[in-house]
């Protein structure tokens, strides 16, 4: 087994250790973590390019907000994976061993913290959106449509960045020793709620209302077939769009629980600096948490066979041209309709001005 220091990486050799050193909780991962990101960077990233291409066209061709609201949530995926597995665990971590300016470190947590708050939060608006469409059909048609999605999106991400400003004073939760303070609290609290507790709240609140209205509209409709008489109908299955939302937010759900479980246990019962084994805990959960970021692609592929059939397209490089010939056909076909319906008119106007010909008259007679 290997044994390190309070870091996912080797301390620097030649360095020497003071007391608080000696402390620090072991490692016992080795160089797990940094196999692992960067095998999750080297996968995730040109699946999230991929990802963002096919939504792209996608909404560009079906004019959907639910495209618009994955494609929000793939760029999110994508920053994610720059600023907190690239840049936080890989350059920061193992390559330069935190030894950069303390400012620079803050400055970047800002960047980490917004990155990881509007991934989470880009799934909130679809979640409402598909819970107006199910339930509020009406409602859903007159303030569902692109441009007030880009919208949304723009303000989430907003937000997204301005929730990052506080945690410009997270601690290094592996290298500080002391006691969290109050301001320690008040952060932690915050990360947990913005990421997990609130977030869950809304898809557990409005995915159980689309599932219960689901289940009353089958019950009415087997009611009304049971009246009629009518031969009893299969039972409704679930919507391929609500099937790939109930798939994302359960898998975040998921994937960000144990995250969570262990930072709060690090604050009130044990540190994870003095204890290996709520080290080990923690750089686990953060790897499954990690994960999040590059599993949505093979879930969109699973589930949506429109999903399928553009990356398919892409692949081949066959998307865009198809695109643009049905394109042209579509642009081509009113006017060859007008021309000939006007060449046609303008041959029975000849006829009616220039009477038949003597050997047409004379045939006919």
């Amino acid at each position: 087994m290997i044994i390190w220091s309070n870091s996912t990486v080797p301390s620097i050799p030649g360095t020497s250790q003071g007391p608080e050193e000696m402390l620090r909780s072991e490692c016992v991962l080795g160089f797990i973590p940094v196999i692992y990101y960067s095998a999750l960077l080297c996968v995730g990233v040109p699946v999230n390019i991929l990802t963002a291409v096919v939504l792209s066209r996608l909404a560009s061709r079906t004019k959907k907000t639910l495209y618009l609201y994955l494609l929000a949530l793939t760029g999110s995926d994508i920053l994610t994976q720059l600023f907190i597995i690239f840049v936080g665990f890989l350059l920061e971590t193992a390559i330069f061993h935190r030894q950069v300016p303390e400012l620079l470190l803050h400055s970047i947590s800002i960047l980490e913290f917004a990155a990881n708050h509007a991934s989470i939060w880009a799934a909130v608006p679809l979640t409402v959106d598909r819970y107006l469409a199910l339930c509020h059909p009406l409602l859903h048609r007159q303030v569902s449509y692109p441009a007030r999605a880009r919208r949304i999106i723009a303000l989430v991400l907003a937000l997204a960045l301005a929730s990052g400003v506080p945690f410009f004073w997270w601690s290094d939760v592996w290298r500080v020793s002391r006691p969290p303070t109050e301001i320690d609290r008040a952060l932690i609290w915050t990360h947990v709620t913005i990421i997990y507790f609130l977030p869950c709240s809304i898809f557990l609140s409005l995915n159980t209302l689309i599932l219960r209205t689901l289940r009353v509209r089958q019950q009415q409709r087997q009611r009304e077939e049971h009246a009629g008489g009518r031969q009893r109908a299969p039972p409704c299955r679930l919507g391929k769009t609500t099937a790939m939302l109930l798939a994302v937010t359960s898998v975040f759900s998921v994937l960000w629980a144990p995250r969570t479980v262990v930072v709060l246990y690090h604050l009130h019962i044990s540190s994870i600096y003095g204890d290996w084994r709520v080290h080990l805990a923690y750089d686990l959960a953060n790897m499954l948490a990690m994960l999040n970021t590059a599993v949505n692609f093979f879930l969109y592929c699973f589930v949506s066979r429109p999903f399928r059939a553009a990356v398919r397209d892409v692949l081949l490089l066959r998307g865009g041209l198809l695109h643009l010939h049905h394109t042209l056909q579509h642009q081509q076909a009113p006017g060859n309709v007008s021309t000939s319906s006007l060449s046609s008119g303008h041959k029975r106007h000849q006829r009616d001005i220039n009477p038949s010909s003597p050997r047409r008259l004379s045939a006919t007679t």
